[in-house]
């Protein structure tokens, strides 16, 4: 793999919000050699081949915390019901849609079928583009459950297990596939009928069983869980990312504060705007949604997700992408929530995507940002998200995507390629 020198480009260095207007990254083997001011950048042998970025904006790539490659953008009671085939193919293509978009990392939240983990080796072993998977199988939830609910209990879409010993053995099972990730359902989802936020569906005993039994394994866990109660479970016994976190009482925040050092959470807000605006199309009316309190919701995470910021608590983009109204490839609209919901400026929701989802995804701190010796994962733009992050969601500014020292191009049409100018 060769040296390739970016100049003449304006570098988000991702460390801090700063924007360097003359800028130069220079990659060797798949790793940044240096990332910097133009004016202090090394010498560079004459053979070393240059792009010139022409002023346009580089950045490092972005991780998507909650993605769920398997989902087929479909109604949310179609999802994952085509026959395995179709389905592997549909994951793959979602993996070439979620780089493509900017997002050299993802976390998976869980995955039907277990197609995570060959997607994952696939992308790995370079058969097929996609982003750095840190791989999930299916969910794991009790009886009753919100992982018990559509599926209907269907073992090939979720595991659901109840006791501690049941719960340690499927969390065996999970490290036998090769997993990463470990999902569980700690409380539910308000259209649930009998797993609604704030009912815990694990006791204390069976989530220390999971988390455990998970971290001795070498996997993460991560969590589903809404309310207070079920973020103070998740932080006492050691959940390493809290998806949703969407009511949150002082203890909670308290907890969080105290566990900031090794805690993620990311907030997932997509969904329940999404389902607001347009569950029209699914059948589910807004005053529906309303009454069974989505807009509560909404209006509890944007406060909840303010307090975490003043308590400097790491909040993650991304949130269940992949239904018909949150399809693959609009993943970069969480950073537009972030801005107009939560009050970031448009560098502080870059950072989330970036610095802090890159220290979520790769705990060897090898992506995130553009640093010596730190995988050269990055994302070339026509023009500033800084300024602007909207910029993200037009996938005609996206002029290029890195990742291992490999810029991929056209991945947003049918047959991507890799660029000439980096082999």
């Amino acid at each position: 793999m060769s040296d390739l020198v970016i100049h003449n480009a304006r570098v988000f260095c991702g460390v801090d919000e700063e924007v360097l207007d003359n800028g130069t990254v220079w990659v060797s083997n798949g790793l940044i050699k240096y990332a910097g001011s133009s004016t202090d950048v090394p010498e560079i042998d004459s053979g070393v081949e240059r792009y010139d970025a022409e002023g346009k904006f580089v950045m490092p790539g972005m991780t998507e915390s909650h993605v769920h490659l398997s989902y087929n953008n479909a109604h949310p009671q179609q999802l994952n019901n085509q026959p395995l085939p179709i389905a592997m193919l549909d994951a793959v293509d979602n993996a070439r849609v979620l780089l493509g978009s900017g997002f050299t990392s993802a976390i998976s939240f869980g995955s039907a079928q277990g197609l995570d983990i060959p997607l994952r080796d696939a992308i790995n072993a370079g058969r097929v583009p996609g982003p750095r998977l840190a791989a999930s199988d299916r969910d794991l939830g009790s009886t009753g459950s919100n992982a018990d609910g559509a599926s209907g209990g269907d073992m090939a879409k979720k595991i659901i297990a109840d006791g501690p010993w049941a719960i340690r053995k499927a969390v065996r099972s999970l490290a036998k596939k090769r997993c990463d990730i470990v999902k569980i359902f700690l409380d539910g989802e308000a259209i649930s009928a009998y797993a609604p936020p704030g009912v815990l569906t694990y006791s204390d005993e069976e989530v220390e069983a999971a988390v455990s039994e998970a971290h001795i394994r070498g996997m993460r866990i991560v969590s589903h869980s809404r309310s207070a109660e079920s973020v103070k479970q998740a932080v006492r016994h050691g959940v390493d990312i809290i998806g949703h976190a969407n009511y949150l009482d002082d203890e909670a925040v308290a907890m969080l504060e105290a566990e900031r050092h090794r805690i993620f959470v990311g907030p997932g807000i997509a969904w329940e705007i999404a389902l607001l605006d347009k569950g029209a199309q699914l059948g589910l009316p807004r005053e529906d949604m309303e009454r069974l309190g989505y807009q509560r919701e909404i209006d509890e995470t944007i406060s909840s997700v303010k307090r975490l910021r003043e308590s400097k608590v790491r909040v993650l983009i991304g949130g269940d992408y992949g239904l018909n109204i949150t399809p693959h490839g609009t993943n970069a609209k969480d950073l537009e929530y972030f801005v107009d919901l939560f009050g970031m400026s448009d560098a502080e929701a870059l950072l989330c995507a970036t610095r802090d989802g890159g220290a979520a995804a790769n705990t060897e701190g090898m992506v995130g940002t553009l640093e010596e010796g730190k995988y050269a994962d990055l994302v070339v733009v026509d023009g500033d998200p800084t300024i602007d992050v909207r910029v993200l969601q037009d996938h005609d500014n996206i002029v290029g995507v890195m990742k291992n020292g490999v810029m991929h191009c056209g991945l947003m049409q049918s047959n991507p390629y890799v660029s000439p100018f980096s082999q």
